[in-house]
């Protein structure tokens, strides 16, 4: 049986142009983790240190280790599951290879060697550049090389993320012996005919012995079959009868099945592949219709509304992120109900503990070849490269019945015909070869039960504009930068793959990670951690349009700067959602940070939950009510997202900001499962002008409708009373309170809400969930919490 050896320990780190001992390296790990670890560079989270970190990246790194080999086995492998990126292997002063690509895993003959083993990186930017140099320029979304080199993108910095272009053995390493043959790949086909679900395994072994007889035998749930291998490749194929199916969360369950194949000499077991699969299967309706042609993803042939958000790497140094963080984190975005994550272009192919989760929490995935935001050429080396990580990273994907979606690239079919490239190309190759020919063969040939889509955004074809808002999916980042959040209801596209609005991360995470700054929009720090593009002018320009926008007061600025993220999503998914089935998913960018910065995110870079998380999870139910104004009235649209069909009393009341009940009705909503009901207001109970609001009740859910902005509403002086007991907090409103918001990291930075923005009228009372704070006794426990209270005031 083949054996395998962890070669975690042992490593150390040096420069090559210095002497001495070196550093002790973590493996898997990076070079700035290792000099973290050394406190050789400061915490580039912190401050402004990133850029005391910078000459990492420019530098050459060795890694290296003593290496024995001797085994009883005919053959030994040194398997390294990661390499970041360009590098050449040495053992004992034999070159045994040289690797470019931080996507793919590497395999060397060792056979009876011995000695000291190196692994000497080169930098990122040398290897970029002399790619570049070679192939010629490309137009890009930013200036740094990321586009000539198979590396996480997100690494040379982003709108969002630092420049922080990292080195090393990031996945394990191992060494591998084996005698007569081992298995080198499984393809696992898995599928559901005539309700049965079919599994064929497509097996290809490596040898060392011709003439030996080899068998693989298979078990599925219980179906055993065997087969003979023919040469280095066989399949066997098995039938699993009346199979529970897997579902997306919130249609279903979850049921994962065993998948175990072995490969045999004799009666001897040479080699085991184990993974857990799922029966379902999985369609793209992008058929036309009245509406243009459409972008459905239809699973188990149930048509679904994809609540999804955008996922980055978790960690600008990804061999950080644990087991538990993807769990942690995944398991944030289930408890928001969200049901799809796509795994975005500019970073990586996820670790398989990604992956495991989503199977188990039932969250679809649309994963992204990583490719975005800048012309990729397509001579080699890169292609070679690109064809080699597609190939070995479907396969590695393709037992997961949580993938659901491959897709070419991000934005850069759409920067091909927006963003002037094609003039500055002049002919030159950009990447179409590889959305429009390289990657759907490769898909078709290799995992033909998945879609494929060129790109995100894609109308499907040249014949319309890329980002046609009817055809396929779409990106809507004109009202993040130009415009206000109420243009997203101007259209309705038929799925939204990115859209979103920034705000700062949690106070406690700006505390961390300025520490004794004197915290401004403007402030140093704040500065630094805002990488977009004139971000802060965007968020003042988005406050000033709903909000008199407070001078020098942070707290109040760091407040309404998180409201207007939470309620321009809003915006864009109670309309969209409202659209169903003509829009079939919103894609929110993005569910996640990689550091601590002011961005687009759900979840800041410490993991603490902004109130657009919270906001997520109203959004995301199964059933939520919105009001909207179409064709000069209002409506209510009760979305019902259930399996289930919702029946309720729904009351309408107009209201006055003063807390008086102006006029009110009472009347039945109904909407099938799976099925949007609209209920036109009566004009009589429509606002008039902003001393009023319409409030709209059924089955504890809300919907609010104020005609007018913040700033020109005259909200009363806020007033209400706190209670405080161990692990919650009560507020009973006695004036109308719009927005109001408990920031429990300022009570204790370990400290979490139960919930994010609530608006109460006079006489309401909420109860909020608070964890990992003990409240001090007495009225210095309400006193504590009314500092950390916030809601909209009236204009000063």
């Amino acid at each position: 049986m083949l054996s395998t050896t962890p070669l975690t320990d042992g490593w150390i780190l040096r420069h090559p142009d210095e002497d001495g001992a070196g550093l002790p390296a973590a493996v898997p790990g990076c070079v700035h983790t290792d000099l973290l670890a050394a406190g050789l560079v400061p915490d580039p989270f912190l401050g402004r240190n990133e850029t005391e970190a910078a000459w990492v990246g420019r530098r050459e790194w060795t890694y290296e280790r003593r290496l024995g080999t001797a085994s009883e086995h005919e053959r030994t492998d040194l398997v390294f599951d990661g390499l970041d990126t360009a590098a050449e292997i040495t053992l004992d002063g034999r070159t045994l290879g040289r690797v470019r690509n931080m996507h793919r895993s590497h395999r060397f003959d060792v056979t009876g060697l011995q000695g000291l083993l190196l692994v000497r990186f080169a930098s990122a930017y040398t290897e970029a550049e002399a790619v570049r140099g070679r192939l010629g320029d490309r137009p890009a979304a930013y200036a740094e090389p990321y586009a000539f080199v198979r590396k996480m993108a997100c690494s040379f910095g982003w709108d969002w993320g630092p420049t922080l272009v990292t080195a090393g053995i990031w996945r394990p390493v191992r060494l591998e012996s084996w005698s007569t043959a081992r298995i080198s790949r499984v393809r696992p086909l898995v599928t559901v005919e005539q309700g049965a679900g079919v599994v064929e395994l497509r097996v290809e072994v490596e040898r060392t012995r011709a003439d030996a007889g080899l068998a693989v035998e298979a078990r599925v749930g219980g179906v055993r079959a065997r087969a003979a291998i023919d040469g280095t490749d066989g399949t066997v194929r098995l039938r699993v009868p009346d199979p529970e199916l897997w579902w997306p969360r919130g249609y279903g369950e979850q049921p994962l099945y065993d998948a175990e194949l072995t490969l045999l000499h004799g009666s001897d077991a040479l080699d085991v592949w184990r993974r857990r699969i799922g029966f379902r299967t999985v369609e793209l309706d992008t058929s036309a219709d009245a509406h243009g042609s459409g972008f459905t993803l239809v699973v188990n042939g149930e048509r679904l509304f994809a609540r999804g958000v955008n996922w980055i790497p978790d960690d600008v140094f990804p061999s950080r992120i644990t087991r538990e963080r993807y769990r942690r984190r995944l398991g944030q975005a289930a408890a928001a109900g969200v049901n799809l994550v796509r795994v975005w272009g500019g970073g990586i192919y996820e670790s398989g503990d990604f992956y495991d989760a989503c199977d188990e929490l039932g969250l679809l995935v649309w994963q992204d070849f990583p490719f975005a935001c800048a012309a990729y050429p397509e001579e080699r080396p890169l292609r070679g490269e690109v064809e080699a990580e597609a190939r070995e990273n479907v396969v590695r994907l393709m037992p997961h019945p949580s993938l659901v979606l491959w897709n070419g690239n991000n934005e850069n079919l759409w920067g091909f015909r927006d963003w002037d490239w094609e003039r500055r190309l002049a002919g030159d190759s950009w990447g179409e070869g590889y959305y429009l020919g390289l990657l759907p063969r490769v898909v078709a040939e290799l995992d033909p039960t998945r879609p494929y889509t060129a790109g995100s955004p894609w109308s499907g074809s040249w014949a319309h504009h890329p980002n046609d808002p009817a055809h396929g999916t779409h990106h809507s980042w004109e009202v993040w930068n130009r415009t206000d959040y109420a243009d997203y209801r101007r259209e309705v596209p038929r799925f939204v793959a990115e859209f979103g609005w920034q705000a700062p991360p949690a106070y406690a995470t700006l505390r961390r990670a300025l520490p004794g700054e004197d915290l401004a929009p403007d402030s140093p720090g704040m500065l630094h951690h805002q990488k977009a593009d004139d971000g802060n002018g965007k968020l003042e320009r988005g406050l000033a349009r709903h909000f008199a926008v407070p001078e020098g007061d942070f707290d109040r600025w760091h407040y309404l700067t998180q409201v207007n993220q939470a309620r321009a999503v809003a915006a864009g998914v109670e309309h969209w959602r409202s659209h169903w089935p003509v829009c079939a998913g919103t894609v929110v960018w993005q569910l996640n940070d990689c550091w601590p910065v002011t961005s687009w995110s759900a979840i800041d870079g410490d993991g603490r939950e902004k109130p657009l998380y919270h906001e997520l999870r109203r959004l995301y139910a199964d059933r939520l009510l919105s009001l909207h104004v179409r064709d000069g009235g209002l409506v209510l649209a009760a979305v019902n997202d259930s399996g289930e069909e919702w029946a309720a009393e729904l009351v309408l009341r107009r209201m006055s900001v003063a807390g008086e009940v102006v006029a009110s009705t009472r009347t039945a909503v109904r909407a099938a499962a799976r099925t949007v009901a609209h209920v036109g207001v009566p004009p009589e109970l429509a606002p008039a002008g902003p001393k009023e609001f319409l409030v709209a009740d059924a089955d504890r859910l809300r919907a609010l409708h104020f005609p007018a902005p913040d700033r020109e509403v005259p909200y009363p002086r806020p007033e209400f009373d706190v209670s405080v007991e161990s692990g919650a907090v009560t507020v009973t409103a006695r004036t109308l309170l719009r927005d109001l918001l408990l920031q429990a990291d300022r009570l204790d930075p370990a400290a979490r809400a139960g919930r994010g923005l609530v608006t109460l009228l006079p006489g309401e009372r909420v109860t909020i969930e608070v964890g990992g704070w003990k409240p001090p006794l007495g009225q210095e426990a309400a006193d504590a919490v009314r500092s950390a209270l916030y809601c909209v005031e009236p204009a000063r």
